[in-house]
């Protein structure tokens, strides 16, 4: 199993349910959707183990997204919003937080600060990774 690649497919598929979310009965439904998508678009992940690592990691940030988004809101800017920041950057931010603080193993922070830092160049913006990399240093103080 490639950590990384189970872990961008998790960042993928929160990115995802940013835009296409539900609540009660579908939330789970569009959950089990989004996971399986992303599984099922990496060649390379086809173990249970993968699976499993991609459902817990998604599903337990989405359990915990109010504490999450509590965390990360007070570390922004004054007048700063968690709507503001971009899709990308904001769902690396919660599952590096959710990796950090509420996984089943959490892991050491400054492993979940490097993974989330190279999404962010990844996928964000070029000042996503020194936003993203400051913002998770600032919250594991």
């Amino acid at each position: 199993m490639s950590r990384r690649l189970a872990r961008e497919a998790t960042f993928k598929a929160l990115f995802q349910l940013d835009f296409n979310s539900a609540e009660g009965d579908e939330r789970e439904s569009y959950e089990d959707l989004a996971i399986n998508t992303m599984f099922d678009d990496e060649p390379k992940l086809t173990s249970k183990k993968d699976l499993s690592y991609i459902a817990n990691s998604v599903k337990g940030t989405r359990a915990h997204l109010e504490e999450i988004d509590a965390i990360i809101v007070s570390h922004l800017k004054e007048g700063w919003q968690l709507s503001r920041l971009m899709s990308a950057d904001r769902n690396i931010l919660r599952l590096a937080v959710y990796e950090m603080q509420f996984g089943e193993t959490p892991i050491p922070k400054n492993i979940a600060i490097n993974e989330a830092v190279e999404l962010a160049k990844k996928y964000g913006t070029d000042d996503s990774g020194r936003f993203v990399n400051g913002i998770l240093e600032a919250i594991s103080k």
